[in-house]
């Protein structure tokens, strides 16, 4: 029996992280592929719907908007016996009206000339090949209880996975770290894949990190209200609860009809020069408070401020979670906030989408590579040790 050269205690830590990163690399590697494509598909969803969609477009016009229930009810009329979610206004753009109903299970979008009503566009949101992706990117295309923590934690994987490869990859001296930074293109193929897995991989670590973690921030609210514990110095995260309007004093159930009118030309008359978006969400029954959530920068979500009042009084109700008023919130709630926009990349803008879609790109890249380079060390194994 020969003699079996023992692992040094040193390189033990290094032996079991380098099993670890290959087991969860294999398990959980398919996963990453997947939400790496899709991520990409979705980076510049917004641009590439702009381009292609010439009914979100209506121009800017001197003469009235017509008001949001007006702009209802004529979208009633393209679906009726169908409940309207909100009603967004933005200069330069079409008014939307969106009928969504997690119950009934439907999602709609009416696109209407603020200005005419004419109705330019019903769209079908399950038909919609970005929504379709975006179900695949959130859900596998499964129930989300069975979707989401499936694809959430192949993403904690692969948080893992980038950690633990900069730890095996890491150069002990320098002379080694001038040679591991860069990709030798003239090099042969295995060298060249092990560069792309690894140099690659090093250099979008840190923006696939962030990607990664606002993933699990949507995906595990365990994960969710830890993020919130630690950047609020201890303090939980208030979860968001619907509003009511007082309904004690009911004189006309009505009433909210023209509230939401009286709110949102208010809104208008006290920033005439607004560009940005303006959400009005007329309440279903007599119970519901109206919403108005004014948005300076439509390209991204964090900075919405959402104000809520009683339907029939117009009095404004203050919320404790974070989705209320902008200057109200924390910067714990600030953080929840942009998670979305941070995710995509939107937070710094088209460069950071562009950033974004190639960290997405090269993660994806990351299972492929990272098999190939199991592959050969495994033949290159076998060579040296045939089977007899």
């Amino acid at each position: 029996m020969g003699f079996v050269k023992p692992i040094k205690k040193k390189n033990r830590f290094k032996y079991w992280i380098g099993r670890l990163h290959l087991w969860l690399g294999l398990i959980s590697g398919i996963f990453v592929l997947f939400l790496g494509l899709t991520g990409c598909i979705l980076a510049f969803q917004r641009e590439i719907e702009d381009a292609i969609q010439t009914y979100r477009f209506t121009k800017t016009q001197q003469q009235p908007l017509l008001a949001p229930t007006q702009l209802k009810a004529i979208a009633d009329k393209a679906l009726p016996k169908k409940h309207a979610h909100s009603i967004t206004y933005q200069p330069g753009r079409s008014t939307q009206v969106v009928y969504y109903d997690l119950l009934a299970d439907y999602y709609y979008i009416v696109f209407l000339n603020q200005y005419t009503g004419e109705v330019l566009k019903v769209k079908n949101m399950d038909d919609d090949f970005f929504r379709i992706i975006i179900m695949g990117h959130y859900y596998l295309w499964l129930p989300p209880e069975i979707g989401q923590p499936i694809l959430t934690t192949a993403t904690m994987i692969f948080v893992f996975l980038l950690i633990s490869g900069l730890v095996l990859w890491w150069p002990k001296s320098k002379a080694a770290r001038k040679q591991r930074f860069t990709v030798k293109l003239k090099s042969k193929w295995r060298r060249l894949n092990y560069d792309l897995h690894n140099v690659l991989g090093f250099y979008m670590m840190f923006i696939a990190i962030f990607i990664g973690l606002s993933g699990m921030v949507m995906g595990f609210q365990w994960f969710s209200k830890s993020v919130y514990w630690l950047s609020s110095g201890g303090k939980s995260m208030n979860m968001f609860e619907e509003t009511y309007s007082d309904t004690t004093s009911l004189t006309n159930i009505n009433t909210n009809v023209k509230a939401a009118d009286v709110l949102w030309a208010k809104f208008l008359t006290d920033d005439p020069k607004f560009k940005g978006s303006l959400d009005v969400h007329i309440p279903e029954d007599e119970k519901g408070a109206i919403e108005i959530a004014k948005n300076l920068d439509p390209t991204t979500y964090w900075k919405a401020d959402y104000r809520y009042f009683d339907q029939h009084t117009l009095k404004e109700i203050e919320v404790k979670h974070m989705f209320g008023k902008f200057d109200n919130a924390t910067l714990a709630d600030k953080i929840i906030r942009m998670n979305y926009d941070i995710h995509i990349g939107a937070i710094a803008g088209l460069p950071g989408k562009i950033i974004a879609f190639i960290a997405s790109l090269i993660a994806a890249s990351m299972p492929v590579t990272g098999v190939m380079i199991w592959l050969g060390r495994k033949k290159k194994k076998n060579l040296l040790h045939p089977k007899s």
